[in-house]
C-alpha cells in the first residue's frame, strides 16, 4: 500500500501547492522576536499585534509578498556617543512573516502604546450551488 501525500491525494484537486505552503510556513523565522498575538475579532476578521516597543512608525515596513505578510522593523543607530553601563533593550531588526491564505486581505496597520496591530479580512465566498447541463457528444 503506497502512502499519498496530503497535496498529491486524487481527491484533492487543485491543492498542489498545499505541501509548499506547509514547507515555507514551516521555514519562516521562528527565533520569537518580536513577540505577537493573531486574535479572531469577529467571524472573517483577525488581528496581528506585535510588540515592537522602541521602534518609531518610520522605523516598520509592512507588505505583502507572495501570499505572505512580512512585517520588518529595522531601528536606526541611536548609540551617538553614548556610553551604556548596561544594554538591556537591544536595537535589532527583526522579520515577521506570516502565509495568508487565498481571500484574506490586509486592511488596516495602527501604532498603539509600543503595539503594532495589522487588521486582516476574510472574504466570504458566495454559497451558490451551480447545476451543469450535460450535452450530447
Amino acid at each position: 500500500m503506497t502512502k499519498l501525500a496530503l497535496g498529491t491525494h486524487p481527491f484533492l484537486l487543485g491543492f498542489e501547492q498545499l505541501e509548499r505552503l506547509v514547507e515555507r510556513t514551516a521555514k519562516s523565522g521562528n527565533d520569537g522576536y518580536p513577540p505577537y498575538n493573531i486574535e479572531q475579532t469577529s467571524e472573517n476578521t483577525y488581528r496581528i499585534t506585535l510588540a515592537v516597543a522602541g521602534f518609531a512608525q518610520g522605523d516598520l515596513a509592512i507588505t505583502v509578498e507572495d501570499s505572505s505578510l512580512i512585517i520588518r522593523g529595522r531601528q536606526g543607530d541611536d548609540s551617538d556617543g553614548r556610553i551604556y553601563l548596561h544594554r538591556g533593550i537591544a536595537a535589532r531588526q527583526f522579520q515577521r512573516s506570516f502565509v495568508l491564505a487565498d481571500g484574506v486581505d490586509v486592511g488596516e496597520a495602527v501604532m498603539e502604546n509600543g503595539l503594532l496591530h495589522v487588521d486582516l479580512t476574510r472574504a466570504v465566498p458566495d454559497r451558490v450551488v451551480q447545476t451543469i447541463n450535460i450535452r450530447k457528444g
